[in-house]
């Protein structure tokens, strides 16, 4: 199965795919916590998210309690995200994202290493993949802002001129 078919459930509860999901767009992954200390990340990843929507980008959150830092329901996190960091990027249902029941997308991204070679386990909130139309992905630690050069010029490598 190619990371395009995995079935994805959105927050709203809707079945889908990754592929419809992101419909195309080249897509940053990140699985999200609303009570990390990283969550201020969110500010970033929507002002990505209006930066490059026109050229073919999208964020795509996946709220995951796995670190004990996520609310407790769907509708809180959508909430949460909505009022207090002004979201408008696709999120998912809460996922875990390690270990033997952790989402499919996430049993295939973290295949992908990072830039120290490590691949494996989500190590915490706000790990980020990048992955591209035809299931390139590159791999970005949760210490790495959104907007941080190294994101940008891959993001702006993968995207089509403006």
């Amino acid at each position: 199965m190619t990371l395009q078919e995995i079935p994805v459930t959105t927050i709203h509860g809707e079945q889908t795919t990754f592929g419809e999901l992101v419909d195309g767009r080249l897509a940053l992954v990140v699985n999200v916590a609303s009570r990390c200390g990283l969550s201020p990340q969110y500010e970033q990843l929507e002002a990505l998210q209006k930066a490059y929507a026109d050229r073919g980008f999208t964020v795509v959150g996946f709220p995951s309690n796995q670190f004990l830092q996520e609310l407790s329901t769907e509708e809180a996190v959508a909430e949460y995200c909505s009022t207090t960091w002004g979201v408008t990027f696709p999120m998912t249902e809460k996922v875990k994202v390690n270990g033997r029941n952790a989402h499919a997308l996430y049993r295939q991204l973290t295949k992908t290493a990072d830039v120290d070679g490590k691949s494996g386990r989500i190590t915490w909130n706000f790990e980020k993949f990048l992955v591209s139309p035809d299931g390139q992905v590159k791999r970005f630690s949760p210490q790495i802002k959104p907007d941080e050069p190294e994101v940008i010029e891959a993001i702006e490598a993968w995207l089509p001129a403006d």
